[in-house]
């Protein structure tokens, strides 16, 4: 038993001992629970709205103030025109508009049909209907308790509409979801075990005394991989187009260029984890801890980041695949171009220099 006892002593000390070990214990279930519950919910708040009021009067402020008293909505702009409403749609700065019609306090008080038009962008179909919903049942709440007795016709007339993807269908969501979490794991996971096996198996070292320079050698890793997850990138948007039915309303070579730009920034970051690590199993499981969970719970790909708390926010800022699922959804659904698309654009060139110019600083002394 003392041995037994022993024995069993020892395996603690050496896990207490193993830092990576008591990660896994301790710090994989901390931040599941924490991402689960703050970040992970379905629940809106802080949604980006806008305002054409063009009514100006005391009725539309007061239901202006109780929206964004509600917590469910921040104001990004005050619009003057429905072109300002098409472009803030375009660039992706707003989730929902409320449009007050010339006359809304007349017909209000004079028992005709008031209108106000909430206009939402469901090319994120869950939480343009949950906006809509919220809004109008605080717009009915402002009618109540305006007058508890107020009766039919003097009632407001809320009407909305989807933009974009009126049909609500769940593809205009999957679509370029998937695709940037395939493409950024594929082309991560496999750039960072093959230069990993190389290394493993020892036949780095005949790389290094072949005739190829450094950089010779980094760009015959790469270009494979490039060629063929952008072939996998279009027959993704094929399937997209073709098979869903999802909407190709921009430019195709627009599309086709931001993918490969995005395949290269994965790429990068298959090269820079390679530089990291040792073993495949190790780049195999830093690329799938960095790449996968991050994708798929802080990109905005399933749960919208305004409802996040402000720190995982500022997170979600250096997540490549939410720059990505902007510009798909932008060039496919919104047919925005590079005048609207450019600053994620510029994002994700950052990003591709930035981790590009990692690796071969970390990989240089391992091929000299």
């Amino acid at each position: 038993m003392n041995r037994f006892m022993a024995f069993v002593k020892k395996e603690f000390f050496h896990i207490l001992r193993d830092r990576r070990t008591l990660l896994i214990l301790f710090g994989l279930p901390l931040v599941q629970v924490l991402l689960f519950g703050f970040a992970l919910t379905n629940e809106i708040k802080n949604a980006r709205i806008a305002i054409l009021d063009n009514d100006k009067s005391p009725h539309s402020q007061q239901i202006t103030s109780k929206l964004l008293s509600s917590g469910y909505f921040q104001l990004r702009e005050n619009l003057r025109s429905n072109a300002d409403l098409e472009r803030a749609f375009r660039r992706g700065d707003i989730k929902l508009a409320v449009v007050f019609p010339t006359g809304f306090t007349s017909d209000f008080e004079h028992g005709r049909s008031a209108q106000i038009q909430l206009l939402a962008d469901a090319t994120e179909q869950n939480t343009a209907i949950s906006l809509t919903n919220y809004a109008s049942a605080i717009i009915r709440d402002y009618t109540t308790g305006l007058s508890p007795n107020v009766q039919p016709p003097m009632t407001i007339d809320v009407r909305s509409r989807m933009v974009f993807n009126p049909e609500l269908k769940g593809a205009f969501v999957f679509v370029p979801g998937v695709m940037a979490m395939v493409l950024l794991l594929v082309s991560a996971l496999m750039t960072s075990v093959t230069i990993a096996r190389e290394r493993e198996t020892g036949t780095l070292e005949v790389l290094m005394v072949s005739p190829l320079t450094q950089g010779q050698i980094l760009l015959g890793k790469v270009v494979p991989y490039l060629l063929l997850s952008f072939i996998n990138g279009c027959i993704i948007i094929a399937l997209g187009v073709f098979a869903l039915k999802v909407p190709l309303n921009g430019s195709l070579v627009l599309l086709l260029a931001e993918t490969l730009l995005f395949i290269f920034l994965a790429l990068s970051i298959g090269i820079f984890i390679s530089s990291l690590v040792e073993t495949q199993l190790v780049a195999m499981f830093a690329s799938l801890m960095a790449m996968l969970l991050p994708t798929i719970f802080l990109s905005g790909f399933i749960f919208p980041i305004e409802s996040m708390p402000k720190p995982l926010q500022l997170v979600s800022s250096i997540i490549p695949a939410k720059y990505f699922i902007t510009i798909v959804k932008g060039i496919m659904i919104k047919g925005a171009g590079l005048r609207y698309l450019w600053q994620p654009t510029l994002v994700l060139v950052g990003m591709s220099l930035f981790f590009m110019g990692l690796s071969i600083r970390n990989l240089k002394p391992r091929l000299s």
